[in-house]
C-alpha cells in the first residue's frame, strides 16, 4: 500500500464571506472552521500525513486552529489556489507519497465515506478521482445585465467536491505543465494534460463555506447532541474538611477515597465520559495506581473535557445533585459552580449545582457519607 498524504488548502482570503477574520478561521461550534477539516484527515486510518497550506500572515491563527493535532508544518501558499497546491506538492516531492488528497480547508465536514471512496478508486489505478453530486436546479446563463441568455442542459453536468484524489507523479507533472493557466481545481489540471478523471459519489453534507448562510447550514448538520450520567459516593472518615466540587469545605470529617474523594467531580467526570461512550473514571484512572493516591480530582474532570475537545465537542450543560445531610451545600453552591465551570472550560451559566437529602434514609440519611448524581449534555462531531 503506497503512502498517502492529504494537502489541506487554506491560503485564501474568503472575500465573499466578509468580516476581518479569514473564513477558514471563523468559529464553528467553538472551534476554528479549519480545525474541523484538519481533524478529519489527521484521524483517518488510511491517511499517513496531513500538510496544511496557509497564508504566511495567518500563521498565528493557524497555530491556534491546529494546536495539538498530529499534522506536519504548514507550507506557505501562493497568490492563487493553483499556486498554493503546487507549493504543497513541491514540499512533498522528495518523499514521493504515491497518493495525494487535495481538500479545501473551507469544507469542514468531509465524511470518512467520501475519503474511502476516493482512495478505493485510486487503488483501482485511476490517475485522478473526484467526488461528485448531481445538479438539482435548472441552470441559466446570464449576461452582465443579469438577463437570461441561455438555459443550460443538465445532462451530464455534476458538482465537484473535495477531497480530490490523485497519483502524485502525474499530478505534480500536470501542475508544472499548467503553470499560469488559472484552472479552477486540480482535476481540471489533470484533464488539461490528457489524463482521465473518474468520479465517485459525493456527500451532500460536505458543504463548502463561502458565506454566512453556508456556515449556518454546516453548523446545523455538523453536530449531534448526547447526554451522559454519572454517580459517585464516598463514606466519611476522620478529618477536618473535605473536597466537594473542587473547593475545600470545612467540616468535622473527611471523605475517604484513593484520590481526594471529591464525589462531585468524580460524578461529573463519569457523566462527560459516558456521553462520549469513553469508559469511566476507573478505567482511565485505576485506584490501584499509586500515582493517583490523594490526587486532586480536578485532573480527572480536566481529562474528560480534553477527551471531549479532542473530538471537537463541547460541554453544553452540567447538572449536579449532591445528596447528603451534612454539610450544608447552599452556602458553598456559588463557589462550587464557579470552580467546576473553570475546570470544565465553560461559562458559569452552563453549570448547575443542587443539593438534597434522603430524609434520613440510607447511608446518606444516616450521615455515613455523601453521594452525587451528574448529567452532562454535550455536542460532538459523530
Amino acid at each position: 500500500m503506497s503512502f498517502c498524504t492529504a494537502i489541506v488548502v487554506a491560503a485564501g482570503r474568503g472575500t465573499r464571506f466578509g468580516g476581518q477574520t479569514p473564513k477558514q478561521y471563523v468559529k464553528l461550534g467553538g472551534f476554528p472552521l479549519l480545525r474541523h477539516s484538519l481533524t478529519v484527515f489527521a484521524k483517518h486510518p488510511r491517511i499517513d500525513a496531513v500538510i496544511p497550506v496557509i497564508r504566511p500572515d495567518d500563521r498565528d491563527l493557524f497555530l491556534h486552529a491546529a494546536s495539538g493535532l498530529d499534522i506536519q508544518e504548514p507550507v506557505s501558499g501562493g497568490a492563487s489556489r493553483q499556486d498554493s497546491v503546487y507549493r504543497g506538492l513541491e514540499a512533498l516531492e522528495k518523499e514521493d507519497p504515491g497518493k495525494i488528497l487535495i481538500h479545501d480547508g473551507a469544507r469542514p465536514k468531509p465524511g470518512s465515506g467520501v475519503i474511502d471512496r476516493v482512495l478505493d478508486a485510486l487503488d483501482g489505478a485511476a490517475a485522478g478521482v473526484i467526488p461528485i453530486l448531481p445538479v438539482p436546479d435548472t441552470l441559466k446563463r446570464i449576461d452582465g445585465a443579469n438577463i437570461v441568455r441561455e438555459t443550460v442542459a443538465r445532462d451530464g453536468v455534476v458538482r465537484a467536491q473535495t477531497p480530490q484524489g490523485f497519483l502524485f507523479k502525474p499530478l505534480i507533472a500536470a501542475h508544472r505543465a499548467c503553470a499560469g493557466k488559472s484552472l479552477t481545481d486540480d482535476s481540471a489540471i489533470l484533464e488539461y494534460c490528457g489524463h482521465e478523471v473518474t468520479t465517485v459519489k459525493g456527500d451532500p453534507g460536505n458543504i463548502k463555506v463561502t458565506d454566512n448562510a453556508d456556515l449556518e447550514a454546516v453548523t446545523e448538520s455538523l453536530f449531534e447532541t448526547r447526554t451522559g450520567s454519572g454517580f459517585d459516593a464516598h463514606r466519611f472518615g476522620d478529618g477536618n474538611g473535605l473536597m466537594l466540587g473542587g473547593i475545600n469545605i470545612p467540616f468535622d470529617k473527611s471523605l475517604v477515597g484513593h484520590s481526594d474523594a471529591d464525589v462531585v467531580l468524580h460524578a461529573a467526570t463519569d457523566a462527560v465520559l459516558g456521553a462520549l461512550a469513553d469508559g469511566d473514571i476507573g478505567i482511565h484512572f485505576p485506584p490501584s495506581e499509586p500515582a493517583h493516591k490523594d490526587a486532586p480530582s480536578d485532573i480527572f474532570l480536566r481529562f474528560a473535557i480534553s477527551r471531549l475537545q479532542q473530538r471537537l465537542g463541547r460541554l453544553l450543560h452540567l447538572d449536579l445533585t449532591v445528596i447528603c445531610e451534612q454539610p450544608k451545600i447552599s452556602v458553598h453552591r456559588d463557589a462550587m459552580r464557579a470552580r467546576i465551570a473553570e475546570i470544565s472550560d465553560v461559562s458559569l451559566d452552563r453549570v448547575g449545582v443542587k443539593a438534597t437529602t434522603t430524609e434520613g434514609l440510607g447511608f446518606t440519611g444516616r450521615g455515613e457519607g455523601i453521594a452525587c448524581q451528574a448529567v452532562a449534555t454535550i455536542q460532538i462531531v459523530p
